[in-house]
């Protein structure tokens, strides 16, 4: 963090946590009006550029340093494939097949794939039987969601809800990924986002020629949701979010998380007349359920330091119990 940089007033982070999560609840409407006029890999690549020009503007400002060590660049770049390229791009085709309010409802899981993937792949925690359970119960939730009761045609909304799924395993990998190497990467949140989002976007820019080239309908709604995508949800809200996590600590930052899939729905149903089956809302009530179970949050816990890994800011993100020196 830039040392000539005030810290942000309670109210003023308040408003932020608020605005963040409503951008990113609103950001599956804005992908969904987006796919109108262009083609899924097309609003990947423009949310990723867009995104990371607009941090870079920040970074400019703000004077920030950048990594130094090719080690780091090399980590940084891991995360922007991982944590955006392959999950933006899932993202953006299962909305050709699915409701913007089922898409952001899925996104919720995001904290139960990051919990596995920090246990299983990563090994950087050790989850106790009461947080099994709860990976077990988001793990029901996402049945209650899917409502196999209902006929498995295998047809593409199927397919494209799996495709989501494996997006909130790339983002639960990518999470896990940061707090196993770089949680001590001496780089200020916005310097560390910017980082990773810029190499994302560099990836895309030389994927250009093959994912990105085809016919753009230059509609009104089209080229603003696109804006709103990538300078707000995956460019402005990435320092919001921060902000919150330095004031607030993760696990209260990190119930953004509630938010987002209630925006997501509202808007869904309100601006794009989608319906909504009763096993969505319902499943997504245990997929929460199992989060509180998941990150230990259901018995009295004593205070612990606030912990803001290096630049991390995703929907969804909890860092947990790794220790940072405070500040």
């Amino acid at each position: 963090m830039s040392s000539s940089a005030a810290s942000p007033s309670q109210a003023s982070v308040a408003v932020q946590f608020a605005l963040t999560g409503i951008i990113w609840g609103s950001s599956f409407l804005f992908m969904k009006v987006a796919l109108t006029g262009i083609a899924p890999a097309q609003v990947a690549w423009g949310r990723l550029v867009l995104g990371a020009l607009t941090l870079g503007v920040f970074v400019v400002l703000r004077r920030e340093r950048l990594p130094r060590t090719l080690t780091l660049w090399l980590h940084l770049a891991v995360v922007g494939v991982v944590f955006c390229v392959l999950p933006f791009l899932l993202f953006s085709w299962a909305q050709q097949y699915v409701t913007s309010g089922l898409a952001s409802i899925y996104n919720a899981v995001t904290p139960i794939m990051t919990a596995v993937m920090a246990w299983a792949v990563f090994r950087v925690e050790r989850l106790k039987a009461v947080q099994i359970a709860g990976i077990a119960l988001g793990a029901l939730g996402v049945v209650v969601i899917v409502g196999p009761w209902q006929g498995l045609d295998l047809d593409q909304s199927l397919l494209a809800q799996g495709a989501i799924l494996a997006a909130t395993a790339c983002y639960g990998f990518g999470l896990a990924y940061m707090r196993r190497f770089l949680s001590n990467s001496g780089l200020s949140p916005l310097s560390f986002a910017f980082s990773y989002i810029a190499l994302a976007a560099a990836v895309m820019v030389l994927l250009t020629p093959f994912i990105a080239v085809g016919p753009i309908r230059w509609d009104p709604w089209v080229v603003g949701s696109m804006v709103l995508l990538g300078c707000l949800g995956t460019g402005v809200a990435y320092i919001w979010n921060q902000n919150a996590l330095r004031a607030w600590g993760p696990t209260r930052a990190s119930t953004v998380t509630y938010i987002t899939p209630v925006v997501g729905v509202v808007l869904g149903m309100v601006v794009l007349g989608e319906p909504l089956a009763w096993n969505e809302p319902l499943g997504a009530v245990v997929v929460f359920l199992g989060i509180l179970l998941a990150q230990d949050r259901l018995r009295r816990r004593r205070p612990s330091p606030a912990f803001a890994p290096s630049g991390t800011a995703a929907p969804g993100y909890d860092e947990g119990r790794t220790p940072r020196r405070s500040r």
